[in-house]
């Protein structure tokens, strides 16, 4: 089979959003990282569900019902051979990524874990990897520490046989959403299984980006949102290993995680139900599995050797252009980091670089990004980020470059 090829002004094409102006200039959508924008058959989709066999799932025994619900499970086996896991029960949906590790900061580690346990983290994390954690350990008097990061926003891991002695769970992102690098999972899960720790994933910045394997990575948990896939707003998967969720009691009370309900008690449902308390966001998981088959067509090592070049054009560009008044936090290699460029220029504040670059049609983050952590160590109260995708292309970052030109003629 021929490998796919990039066809980048047919997918700019396919998001909507992308044709229209912001303060009378072309859209350069530059957060992707925050959220991606939505092709326009993922918004179809979606609107076909409304429209064509709206109902509820799982408990209907008429036409559209059953529609509803085979459409859904549908996604469901979609995820599960995106992710290459190991069953589709492996497969749970939440609201988003942030619910899907709570969901096992309230199961599994309130099930296992005690007092005098440990929890380690990278320093890399964003809140919703730490919160839930500091949350647990304030309750359990538990232990957590943090593996440190290098001065190139890379993690230290010269000590980390000893950072992981008598740790029961690790928590790490496959890529920072602050600085784009990308972690060594693999080395990290293998180190952490050898004394008998279980291993979560935050892969939000990893699964829309590059080819994810869950049995290759050698996690025991895995979570990441649909909206930063191309997906909607509303829904995220967790991936757990089947043997960990059959064991976890359940996370919500109420509608389809239960088998049976008497006046003494309740039957949980089985694996991936006994997760999904209620009515599920039906149209936004159908909308998911569009986004899933999306990303498939155009090919994961073709998006992955898209966003490589991009962001090494970018990096030079920026260097060449600007010099030592604008620095680039984070990996220097385009190799060793995402389409994440995290930026300061000058002692401009990036809230001001981002209202300036709006006005050129730019778009990007300003702030700590919900690492707050990690800008403390870096010395830093915030930063602008500008984070590529699929859609964008060397135009987007001569783009971004002018507009921060501009910038500096403001704040002089």
């Amino acid at each position: 089979m021929s490998e796919p090829i990039f066809e980048h002004q047919k997918i700019k094409g396919d998001f909507p959003l992308l044709e229209r102006e912001v303060n009378g200039k072309p859209i350069v959508y530059l957060d992707s990282a925050a959220t991606s924008q939505k092709p326009i058959e993922v918004i179809n989709r979606m609107t076909d569900y409304y429209k064509e066999i709206n109902a509820n799932v799982h408990r209907g025994a008429y036409h559209i019902a059953e529609l509803a619900t085979s459409e859904m499970e549908e996604t469901r086996a979609k995820v599960f051979r995106f992710i290459n896991a190991s069953s589709e029960k492996e497969i749970i949906f939440t609201k988003n990524a942030t619910e899907a590790i709570n969901l096992v900061a309230y199961t599994w580690a309130r099930s296992q874990l005690k007092e005098g346990d440990v929890i380690l983290l990278s320093s890399l994390e964003h809140h919703s990897n730490i919160v839930p954690w500091q949350q647990l350990s304030s309750e359990r008097n538990i232990e957590i520490r943090w593996i440190p990061i290098k001065q190139d926003g890379q993690l230290d891991l010269e000590n980390i046989d000893e950072l992981l002695d008598g740790v029961k769970l690790l928590c790490v992102s496959a890529v920072s959403n602050a600085l784009g690098t990308i972690n060594p999972v693999k080395q990290l899960t293998n180190a952490a299984h050898k004394v008998g720790a279980i291993c979560l994933v935050d892969a939000c910045q990893s699964v829309p980006h590059f080819e994810t394997d869950v049995s290759e990575l050698g996690a025991d948990f895995l979570a990441f949102s649909g909206h930063k896939m191309c997906g909607p707003t509303g829904v995220g998967v967790l991936w757990g290993r089947l043997e960990l969720l059959e064991k976890m009691p359940p996370f919500l009370g109420g509608g389809e995680m239960i088998l049976n309900v008497t006046s003494e008690g309740f039957t949980a449902n089985e694996v991936p139900w006994k997760f999904e308390a209620g009515t599920p966001p039906i149209a936004e998981i159908i909308g998911l599995g569009t986004a899933v088959s999306y990303l498939e067509k155009i090919g994961m090592e073709a998006i992955r050797e898209h966003e490589q070049n991009l962001t090494s054009y970018a990096l030079d560009l920026l260097t060449e252009r600007f010099g030592n008044d604008l620095t680039i936090h984070g990996p220097k290699a385009a190799a060793d980091r995402s389409g994440v460029i995290s930026f300061s220029y000058r002692d401009i504040h990036p809230h001001d670089i981002s209202q300036v670059l709006d006005q050129y049609g730019v778009c990007v983050r300003a702030g700590h990004h919900c690492c707050k952590p990690l800008m403390t160590l870096l010395g830093l109260n915030a930063t602008a980020r500008a984070s590529l995708y699929i859609y964008n292309d060397e135009s987007d970052i001569n783009s971004l470059a002018d507009a921060i030109n501009e910038a500096g003629k403001i704040f002089t």
